[in-house]
């Protein structure tokens, strides 16, 4: 590793969220931040590319789950690291942990107080699918981070837990025409990833509201198939 490589993978991690002065090893750096314990290490592999690994399973925007990608220059390592550690950020359980954490001392007694408690638990999740998503929907790659809205895929009050209610694999950010649509199950979508259109959705609306057939849930993981399963035999309107 040269003092030029070092020096531009320690800018790349502190851009992307590993704050933490990184540590020599294995020829390469181990990124580090403050607020997860997982780590990433990055190595040359050669003068135009270099090797990224995790620490934990599932940090790396992979399909295929690998644990090992090569990106082709500094370019792409930089959208690699800010994926791993937004990922770190929203692993479950890591918000409801938070969310324990900030409604512990606050009371629930009444209603009024149960609906403001729910309200840190929605204001949590719906950062959490910022962070998770990179402020894009993860259908139409809407970036207005005002306009998109964080959709769960099992509705809160179907939830049985706070671990549930708050992992981000059980939610999508949408945008709100699509957020509207997925909520009142006139779409879903496959395991695959693929849109679905309920048969209640006449062609012609369809088209007014500017759904497309060929749209396709990005990056989508086995955790969230699980939850999509769930919605697509009990809120999607043209069950399997």
């Amino acid at each position: 590793m040269t003092p030029l490589d070092r020096l531009r993978i320690e800018k790349a991690a502190a851009d992307c969220g590993f704050e933490m002065t990184p540590l020599e090893r294995d020829g390469g750096l181990e990124l580090r931040s403050a607020r997860f314990p997982e780590t990433v290490l990055v190595q040359p592999a050669s003068p135009s590319t270099l090797t990224v690994s995790a620490s934990s399973a599932g940090l790396l925007d992979s399909v295929d789950g690998a644990s090992l990608l090569t990106v082709d220059g500094f370019g792409p390592l930089y959208d690699v690291l800010r994926t791993a550690a937004a990922h770190a950020r929203t692993l479950p359980n890591r918000v409801a942990d938070a969310f324990r954490r900030e409604t512990a001392s606050m009371p629930r007694s009444t209603e009024a107080e149960r609906i403001v408690v729910q309200r840190v638990g929605q204001n949590l999740f719906r950062a959490a699918l910022l962070d998770y998503w990179q402020g894009r929907c993860c259908v139409t790659g809407l970036a207005v981070p005002e306009l998109l809205r964080a959709s769960h895929i099992k509705p809160w009050a179907a939830c049985e837990s706070d671990n549930e209610r708050l992992d981000v694999f059980n939610g999508l950010l949408l945008a709100p025409h699509l957020d509207a649509l997925f909520d009142g199950g006139w779409v879903s979508f496959a395991e695959n990833g693929k849109l679905l259109i309920s048969k209640a959705l006449a062609a012609a609306e369809s088209e007014r509201l500017g759904v497309r057939a060929d749209w396709v849930l990005a990056s989508l993981r086995p955790a969230h198939c699980v939850n999509l399963a769930f919605h697509r035999a009990h809120i999607f309107r043209d069950p399997a």
